[in-house]
């Protein structure tokens, strides 16, 4: 082996590590959110979330990004500690798909079929096919399919390169002599720690691994405490994730190294001292890539057994371990999670319903000053206006960061969707503020309406809530077919708001209302008249979402041109009538 073959080998390791990047950022992006909101409703009990952090893991293929996602969460408040245990033990089951995949380079055989199960053979099929969906669609979900598949055949192509690589070491006896010293199994342990945690992928360690093993030069012996070993280097991508978060979220990287710490020693306990009482034959052995699949599953699957039933006392010793220094903080919207967008985005659907249902809440709260006024009620309403505007501004700032990572074309529509709505609730906010100011001057001032007045309103009020009670359960739910009800309220009330103006103007003359009254009415017109056109367009950004191309103004236009349309509209007058 010369510089020549050193090379290759990095070159390989390169591709591998490049491959592996590619395959699993595009699976993430096809998955967009649904598995941070799996994650959120399956994790109730250690082995639903065993189950569930197996199955993302094989999904995405990256342990590593299951564990900073739950940092993420942690950070976030939107995860218990407690919760993310079986999620972090059901991953490092499920990374072990991809040791067993790489497995099949050591098939041989004559047949046909057989040959075929060789990722060498059919990773070249992959390539084409994914390089035609990329160059050949329009749609951005077989693009991704394409993207997947080009990152498997560079996967591929890169573990053959380092098998070629190291070939020719099977022939020197300098390696032989290097070897020996593997039959240290701490050396084993901490040599495979501490190159998995320098390449921050165990799946390319393990891979390395099983082309060392294709020289016919490692044993058994020599290969299970590497592979120990590179379970806790795999720690390390976690350790970094947590810098800079809460305690609640260091915690989650301390369960993932207490894991894999007291794992690696129960398990060099009892096998090298089962091998001490029953002279374990094999040890001796060479193994191939078959066998570091097993050894790996079985090492994993193990731990996990042992240490499933202790899932409460893994959660206290990483509680004793990293101790609360002052009352815990939860991150808005933690930077963590854009190494999942699909995740982060789902999390900014959660945040964004949160601000819509504030909205709502002191919308009606300034609609109750008008008839019952509160200085409590005023300071309430003060503070979720400051709320509000720190939603709308940190919001605002996270999606467009988000904008800028690699989105599926659900994500990017959701967030359009966002970005639109966040500002109408915040404006929506605005108006509150406003007509609790209007309800302030009346009491201030000590004016009353006239009771005819008072009726009107009332009615209106009741047209707004129920506007925005529809708008907001349409855009929590995502549904374009309950925010269609929207509009036909939105241009009730612009019908009743156009006619009060007409009958304040009649009372003016008669002297039935005065002037300073007057000018109080028009502000709490107006304001609730921006309010139900916020209304329409949070209303319209959710029938967007799902309607590609569909244009705002094209879309009002038509809608009110339909038959439909005026069949609701004329029922909402009916329902809404002035007295």
């Amino acid at each position: 082996m010369d510089i020549f073959s050193l090379f290759t080998l990095c070159g390989g390791l390169a591709f591998f590590l490049y491959g592996m990047n590619t395959m699993s950022k595009s699976l993430e992006k096809m998955a967009g959110g649904k598995l941070e909101r799996l994650l959120k409703r399956m994790t109730s009990n250690p082995m639903k979330g065993l189950l569930l952090g197996a199955g993302i893991t094989i999904a995405i293929q990256s342990s590593s990004a299951v564990t900073v996602m739950m940092v993420g969460l942690v950070n976030s408040g939107v995860m218990d500690l407690g919760q993310t245990i079986g999620v972090i033990m059901g991953s490092n089951i499920g990374t072990t798909l991809t040791a067993w995949i790489l497995s099949l380079t050591g098939l041989e055989s004559e047949n046909f079929f057989l040959n075929l199960l060789k990722p060498e053979n059919f990773s070249p099929l992959f390539a084409l096919a994914g390089i035609m969906l990329i160059m050949g669609s329009k749609k951005q979900r077989r693009r991704d399919v394409g993207r997947i598949l080009i990152g498997f055949a560079i996967l591929m192509y890169g573990m053959d390169l380092m098998k070629e690589s190291v070939s020719p070491l099977a022939n020197m006896p300098e390696f032989s002599n290097i070897l020996t010293a593997f039959t240290n199994p701490l050396l084993g342990v901490l040599v495979g720690a501490v190159f998995t945690g320098v390449i921050q992928s165990s799946a390319a360690s393990v891979g390395i691994l099983q082309a060392l093993a294709l020289t016919g030069s490692i044993t058994y012996g020599m290969a299970i405490p590497i592979i120990m070993g590179q379970n806790i280097g795999t720690c390390v991508t976690a350790l970094i994730s947590s810098i800079g978060v809460s305690q609640g979220a260091k915690r989650v990287s301390v369960i993932h190294i207490f894991f894999n710490v007291i794992g690696t020693t129960v398990g060099l306990i009892l096998f090298y001292g089962g091998s001490l009482l029953f002279h374990f034959p094999f040890l001796e052995g060479t193994i191939d890539a078959v066998g570091i699949a097993l050894c790996h599953t079985i090492f994993n699957v193990g731990t996990t057994a042992l240490l499933l039933p202790f899932s409460r006392q893994l959660e206290q010793l990483a509680r004793g371990t990293v101790r609360e220094k002052a009352k815990p903080k939860t991150a808005f919207l933690d930077p963590l999670l854009m190494r999942t967008p699909g995740a982060a985005v789902s999390e900014c659907v959660s945040m964004t319903n949160r601000m819509g249902a504030l909205a709502q809440e002191n919308l009606l709260c300034s609609l109750q000053q008008l008839t019952d006024y509160d200085t409590g009620r005023e300071e309430k309403i003060q503070q979720g206006e400051d709320k509000l505007d720190l939603f709308e501004d940190r919001l605002g700032n996270y999606l467009v960061q988000i904008s800028q990572h690699g989105l599926s074309m659900n994500d990017i529509h959701t967030v359009s969707r966002l970005l639109h709505a966040i500002s109408d609730f915040e404006r929506i906010g605005d108006h509150a503020k406003n007509i609790q100011d209007s309800a302030r001057e009346l009491q201030e001032k000590e004016l009353q309406f006239s009771e005819a007045a008072k009726a009107e309103l009332n009615v209106l009020m009741a047209a707004l809530e129920a506007t925005l009670k529809v708008t907001v359960d349409s855009f929590q739910a995502d549904d374009p077919l309950a925010a269609r009800a929207v509009e036909p309220l939105e241009e009730t009330i612009d019908q009743l708001i156009a006619e009060i103006r007409v009958r304040h103007i009649r009372r003016l003359q008669s002297g039935e209302c005065t002037i300073q009254l007057g000018f109080v009415l028009n502000d709490l017109l107006t304001n609730l008249e921006r309010v139900s056109d916020h209304c329409s367009n949070i209303a319209v950004s959710v029938i967007e979402e799902r309607a590609e191309g569909t244009e705002r103004h094209a879309y009002l236009h038509d809608m009110k041109a339909a038959s439909e349309f005026a069949a609701n509209f004329q029922k909402e007058l009916e329902k809404y009538r002035l007295p």
